[in-house]
């Protein structure tokens, strides 16, 4: 049975956080104001593209129309790893924590004291959860050594594939954080097996996706929206990969079937496409989320369309223009789900 709690306790987004119960105000001035103002402040964190301690086999990374990719073998990424690329990934991090309300978790933590995070990307969140809770030992695992390398004295990173058995310890952790899997995993079941396996009694798992479709505000796009195919190629791409983007939808039954018994715990909130929204939070995550789509486009199409999908890179190329002309279009007020589970290992 699933507990739908759009307030969490402790830790969680907080009220008011959730603006799925009801649309987002539109900022009836924003069709007027200056695309060129139309930027989000703040810089991202920057991060060396590599470490010194991995074997130049693993940074030999695969290369496609230049960009790079993991090098992992046996593993499946669709994504590119290059500088370009984890700047997008640390402007969404950003992006989510001001959705958040400035939270880096919803589940309920009292005083963690072992936390995995699976598919860390640049290590940006487990950076920053280590540096909350200092007494913390953190692990952020990925295909890529494109994590820093000054980190917080309680943070490390090691090379791993999520979807091969893992080598932790039963009941070893307090708890896992999952975040940006999506088209990355054949077998939740199995991955969220290992997950019940590790956790201490009493521990948390959380796992936080984007969903599909991108929708209107005022309730549906135009037919010819290019978002409408932007989300095909998400669709059509996990149907031919076997590794679905559409996880949020299916997530509780594999949760159950891989074995927790708890209470799962929900939560989605809007993330806006621009600087539409009227409330200062939402347009400010709304800048934030365009400059990162606007950094990471490329990248999200280049290796589906072209290599699973089977398109000319001119095809390629046209839709994206689309998509950034879109992005610019003052009158579609486009959003996406950012959703969230958790659930805790029962303590018996």
């Amino acid at each position: 049975m699933s507990n739908k709690s759009p307030s969490p306790p402790v830790g969680g987004a907080g009220t008011g956080v959730n603006p799925e119960a009801g649309h987002i105000r539109v900022d009836s001035e924003f069709a007027r104001l200056d695309a060129d103002n139309d930027s989000a402040t703040g810089d991202s964190v920057g991060y060396p593209s590599t470490t010194t301690s991995i074997g130049s086999t693993i940074l030999e990374y695969r290369k496609l129309h230049g960009r790079t990719y993991h090098n992992f073998e046996g593993a499946e990424y669709w994504g590119p790893n290059d500088d370009k690329q984890n700047e997008g990934l640390d402007i969404a991090h950003h992006m989510m924590y001001l959705a958040f309300d400035n939270k880096l978790y919803l589940a309920p933590l009292e005083n963690p004291q072992k936390v995995l995070d699976v598919g860390t990307g640049t290590g940006i969140w487990a950076i920053d959860f280590a540096d909350q809770f200092p007494s913390a030992e953190v692990i952020g695992t990925d295909l890529s050594p494109i994590q820093p390398s000054w980190v917080p004295p309680n943070c490390r990173f090691e090379l791993d594939n999520c979807e091969l058995p893992w080598t932790y310890p039963d009941n070893s952790l307090d708890y896992i954080h999952i975040r940006g899997l999506v088209g990355c995993v054949k077998d939740w079941v199995t991955l969220y097996r290992e997950c019940l396996r590790c956790l201490k009694p009493g521990g948390w798992l959380e796992q936080q996706e984007f969903a599909l479709p991108i929708a209107a505000n005022e309730g549906s796009l135009p037919d010819d929206c290019v978002w409408h195919d932007w989300g095909k190629v998400f669709q059509e791409a996990g149907k031919r990969t076997g590794r679905t983007f559409e996880v949020t939808g299916d997530w509780e039954d594999w949760i159950r079937e891989a074995g927790f018994g708890g209470v799962i715990h929900t939560d989605s909130v809007k993330l806006p496409i621009g600087g539409w929204p009227l409330e200062k939070k939402w347009r400010e995550v709304g800048l934030f989320n365009r400059l990162g789509l606007e950094q990471g486009l490329e990248g999200f199409a280049s290796f589906l369309c072209t290599q699973v999908l089977g398109w000319q890179d001119v095809e390629v190329a046209v839709m994206l223009a689309r998509v950034r002309q879109t992005m610019k279009d003052k009158s579609i007020h486009a959003y996406y789900p950012l959703k969230t589970v958790y659930t805790q290992k029962p303590l018996a």
